[in-house]
C-alpha cells in the first residue's frame, strides 16, 4: 500500500473493533501457551511456578481437560514480568561450540532454534542471546517488484552452534549473530551448511553478489556493496539497515570516489583490507563498464549539492532504513544527499528478541503498526513496574506512554523489552495499536537533583542546532571526575560551526533545565560539547565491530555511553571543545 493510500489511525476504538482486536490477541495467546507450556524454560524456571501450581489445582492432567478461559485467566493472574535474568541460564546451554540434543531440544519452543540472535550490547557490557525458532523476514520491503536494489545485506555470524545427538552425529548447525542476517538467509535459502556454494551465487535479489555479505571489515563491507551498486545506473531502491550507516556509505563513497570509478572502468576490484578471502568469488560478477564510469566522472563528487545520490542513480525512488529514535538525528543529512525526488521510508521496528511492528505509513519514519503475530502488552510507565500495571492492546489510550512487553512463539513470556512507545491511534481495519517510538526505559542517571533520560539528552542537543550547527550524529556521557557530574556531548556536525557556537553550552544547560524542572540549575554544571573529526562515528562502528567480532549491523552508537574504553577512543578524536574545562575556564577551540 502506498503512503497516499494508508488510512489515518483512528483515536477511539469502537466496541466492535475492540472486540475484533481482543479476540485476535486472545487466539494468538492461546496458541502460544499451548505450544510452549511444556518447554524446558517454561517448565523449569521458578518464575513460572505459580502458573503450573494454579493449573494443578484444577486436577487436570492434560491440555484437553483445561478450558481456553482457564488458560487465559491463569496467564493473566500468574505470569510475572520477566527479564533476561530468568532467560539467560537456559540460553547459555547453547553457547558451547557443540551441545547435546537432549540438553537443548524444546528449550524455549518445540524443536531446535533456526538461529540465535545476538544483541549489539549497545547499553550493556555483554551481549544477550535469543533463540529464534521461526524467523520472519523483516526486510520484505525490498523484495518483490521494486527494481534493482542496493541492499547492504550481511551474512555474518558470531559463531556456529553444532547440536549433537546421542550417537555423536551433528544433527543441526545453528548460526548465532545478526537477526537481519538470519532474515536474509531464510528469505533466500542460504543455509550455513551450504556457504561454500552460497558464496559463489550472483544474488539476483540485490545489486551485490552473495560473497559481499561475508566481508567483516565494516568500511570494506560498505564500500564493496557501494561499488557493485555504483556500477548499475538503474538502481531504484536503497536498503541500508540504519540511516547512520547510509550516511557512512556516502562519506566512504566520497573518500574513495576516484578508486571506485577506476575499478568500474577496468573491472578490477580495489585492494581494500578484508576483501581478500572473497575476491575470487566477486571478480566473476564484476565486468568492466567503461560507459558507466564515464557517466560517473561527469557527475563527480557533488556532495555539497542536494540530491547527489539522485544524480548517481536517476531511477532511484526509495531509500529504506531504520530512522526512528536516536537514528533520527542522521535523517536530515541523508535527505540532503537524496534530494527532494527520492522518498525515505521506515524499515519497521524489530529487535533481537522479536519483530515488534511494521511501518504503518512508510513515509512517516516513526509510525508503526504492532505485529499481530506475537502478543504485545503494554506496561503503563506512570504506574508500578509489575504485572498489575499491564494494559491489554484494546484498552491502551492514545497519547499515553507504555513499555512494550511481549509473549512470543519463540518462547518469551511477558518479557520487558525496555522500549517505550506512545500510542498514536489504532488501525481502522482491525483495531491494532499504531505507535511512535518514544525512548529506552531505565537508561537514566541522576544528576543535579533530577532524573536524566535518553530523551532529555537527545532533545536538548537537537534544540541548540541553530546556534551550534546541524548535528550529523552524537553520543554523550557523564563526567564525574571533578566531583560534580557534568554532561559531555561528543558530536559530528554537517558543515561548519555557527559563529554563535560558543553560546551553545549555556543554551544546552537552560534547555536541560526546561525539559526537567527537577534539575537544580545551581547544581548542574554547564555541559561541554566536544566536536569530533568528520567521519569519527563511522570509524567508531568499524572499531566496535573489530573489538566485538560482530557484524555490520551490531555497531549502534548509544545515546549515553558508559563504556570507558569507547569514551577514551572517542575523546582521542576531538578537534574542538565548547564549554568549561577542568579549571572552569571557557574553552572555545
Amino acid at each position: 500500500m502506498s503512503p497516499s493510500q494508508v488510512p489515518p489511525p483512528i483515536h477511539v476504538l469502537s466496541l466492535d473493533l475492540a472486540g475484533v482486536l481482543k479476540n485476535s490477541v486472545q487466539a494468538t495467546l492461546l496458541a502460544i501457551i499451548k505450544k510452549n507450556r511444556h518447554t524446558r524454560y517454561f517448565s523449569e524456571s521458578p518464575v513460572f511456578a505459580d502458573f503450573h501450581s494454579a493449573l494443578r489445582k484444577f486436577g487436570r492432567g492434560n491440555d484437553a481437560d483445561i478450558s481456553d478461559d482457564t488458560f487465559l485467566q491463569t496467564y493473566r493472574t500468574t505470569i510475572p514480568l520477566t527479564t533476561y535474568d530468568s532467560y539467560e541460564p537456559f540460553a547459555n546451554k547453547f553457547l558451547g561450540d557443540t551441545c547435546q540434543e537432549d540438553d537443548v531440544r524444546d528449550m524455549f519452543s518445540p524443536g531446535l532454534p533456526r538461529f540465535i540472535a545476538v544483541t549489539s550490547s549497545t547499553s550493556k557490557p555483554k551481549p544477550k542471546f535469543y533463540c529464534r525458532y521461526q524467523i520472519p523476514n523483516p526486510l520484505r520491503h525490498v523484495s518483490g517488484d521494486v527494481g534493482p536494489t542496493f541492499w547492504t545485506f550481511s551474512l555474518h555470524y558470531r559463531q556456529l552452534v553444532k547440536v549433537q545427538n546421542r550417537n555423536g552425529d551433528i544433527i543441526s548447525t545453528i548460526p548465532a549473530g545478526l537477526g537481519s542476517s538470519a532474515g536474509v538467509r531464510m528469505a533466500h535459502g542460504l543455509e550455513v551448511e551450504n556457504d561454500h556454494l552460497n558464496i559463489k551465487l550472483a544474488g539476483d535479489w540485490a545489486t551485490s553478489p552473495v560473497a559481499v555479505g561475508f566481508i567483516r571489515d565494516y568500511r570494506t563491507f560498505m564500500l564493496t556493496h557501494t561499488l557493485f551498486a555504483l556500477a548499475r545506473s538503474e538502481v531504484e531502491t536503497i536498503c541500508i539497515l540504519f540511516v547512520t550507516s547510509a550516511v557512512d556509505m556516502v562519506r566512504y563513497m566520497e573518500e574513495e570516489w576516484d578508486t571506485l570509478i577506476t575499478s568500474i572502468e577496468t573491472g578490477e576490484l580495489p585492494p581494500w583490507e578484508g576483501i581478500q578471502h572473497v575476491r575470487e568469488y566477486l571478480q566473476p560478477h564484476f565486468p568492466p563498464r567503461q560507459d558507466r564510469a564515464a557517466q560517473l566522472r561527469v557527475i563527480g563528487k557533488a556532495t555539497e549539492q542536494p540530491g547527489w545520490l539522485g544524480e548517481i542513480w536517476p531511477k532511484l525512488k526509495t531509500t529504506i532504513s531504520i530512522c526512528s529514535g536516536v537514528f533520527s538525528v542522521a535523517v536530515p543529512k541523508l535527505q540532503f544527499y537524496l534530494g527532494p525526488n527520492v522518498q525515505l521510508h521506515s524499515l519497521g521496528f524489530g529487535t533481537s528478541e522479536a519483530q515488534i511492528a511494521t511501518a504503518y505509513d512508510p513515509s512517516d519514519l516513526n509510525l508503526f503498526k504492532m505485529t499481530p503475530r506475537e502478543v504485545i502488552e503494554y506496561l503503563d510507565v506512570a504506574k508500578e513496574e509489575n504485572a498489575s500495571s499491564i494494559v491489554p492492546p484494546w484498552l491502551v489510550e492514545v497519547g499515553k506512554h507504555y513499555e512494550i512487553v511481549c509473549t512470543t512463539h519463540d518462547g518469551l513470556w511477558r518479557y520487558r523489552l525496555g522500549d517505550v512507545v506512545e500510542i498514536a491511534g489504532f488501525d481502522p481495519t482491525n483495531g491494532t495499536p499504531i505507535t511512535r517510538y518514544f525512548e529506552r526505559r531505565n537508561i537514566i542517571t541522576w544528576m543535579a537533583g533530577g532524573i536524566l533520560t535518553e530523551r532529555h539528552v537527545t532533545a536538548a542537543i537537537l534544540a541548540v542546532q541553530d546556534t551550534l550547527a546541524p548535528i550529523a550524529e552524537f553520543t554523550a556521557f557523564i563526567d564525574s571526575r571533578s566531583g560534580v557530574p557534568t554532561l559531555v556531548y561528543l558530536i559530528e556536525v554537517h558543515g561548519e560551526l555557527h559563529p554563535e557556537a560558543p553560546k551553545a553550552p549555556t543554551r544546552l544547560h537552560n534547555e536541560l533545565c526546561r525539559l526537567n524542572e527537577e534539575f537544580d540549575p545551581q547544581r548542574m554544571r554547564i555541559p561541554t560539547i566536544r566536536v569530533l573529526r568528520p567521519g569519527t562515528f563511522g570509524e567508531y562502528r568499524q572499531w566496535k565491530i573489530e573489538m566485538n567480532g560482530s557484524g555490520a549491523g551490531q555497531a549502534k552508537v548509544p545515546v549515553l555511553m558508559w563504556d570507558n574504553a569507547a569514551r577514551e577512543w572517542m575523546l582521542a578524536r576531538v578537534h574542538k571543545e565548547l564549554g568549561l574545562d577542568s579549571n572552569d575556564g571557557v574553552v572555545q577551540g
